[in-house]
């Protein structure tokens, strides 16, 4: 599910140009039995199915280096924001486990994990979607991977405000126009412009944002 989007876009540049180097990995490849099973039934029964601890410890006892931080994706770990990842961004070296099914066996999370990270408040079939989100919110924050310097400024969360409405050419488009501040060449009008957006457009959308 991840080698298209590791190898496409800003990720793929960023991993072309050594910003980043990105490694997948099958549980599978530290199972130990005939079929190479990583899940089995709960204890206690109910539906569904849990990953086994044995995969999980293996591969993760083989990959971690010194310093190394396990983030486990999961419903109902601590929620993803541009803080978090400007955090992780300065780490060394993370390893995203992804979980599948009903999560993983508890003693995983108890041991082997450092931090539990939730994209949203919804259930998705397995972790490789949300390890793709952190991945890209992450990545953005390397230095350079971006490319323009002032990229990061100007996105939504950045200083916690959402950002400003953009536009491009041409400036008449069946009959909606352009804002004439944007074609003024007055760079000091035009950020107060935008800064005057993004607290209108905040405060309409995500009042929450500015009562915090």
């Amino acid at each position: 599910m991840l080698e298209g989007f590791v190898s496409c876009s800003i990720v793929g540049r960023a991993v072309k140009s050594n910003f980043v180097r990105i490694h997948l990995h099958n549980l599978r490849d530290w199972a130990t039995d005939r079929g190479h099973v990583t899940d089995d039934s709960p204890f206690g029964g109910g539906s569904g199915m849990v990953m086994k601890p044995e995969p999980i410890f293996d591969a993760i006892g083989e990959l971690r280096s010194s310093g190394a931080k396990v983030v486990f994706l999961c419903p109902d770990g601590e929620a993803l924001t541009t803080a978090l990842a400007k955090d992780l961004a300065r780490e060394e070296h993370l390893i995203l486990l992804s979980g599948h099914y009903e999560g993983v066996d508890e003693r995983v999370r108890e041991v082997l994990v450092d931090r539990e990270i939730s994209i949203g408040d919804y259930v998705l079939t397995n972790g490789a979607l949300p390890s793709a989100v952190l991945m890209d919110a992450v990545i953005r924050q390397i230095p350079g991977a971006l490319g323009g310097k002032n990229s990061l400024a100007q996105d939504s969360f950045s200083d916690g405000l959402l950002s400003f409405p953009q536009y491009t050419r041409p400036a008449e488009f069946r009959g909606m126009s352009v804002p004439d501040v944007l074609l003024s060449g007055n760079h000091g009008e035009i950020f107060k412009w935008r800064q005057e957006q993004r607290l209108a457009r905040t405060g309409k959308r995500r009042p929450d944002l500015i009562n915090k």
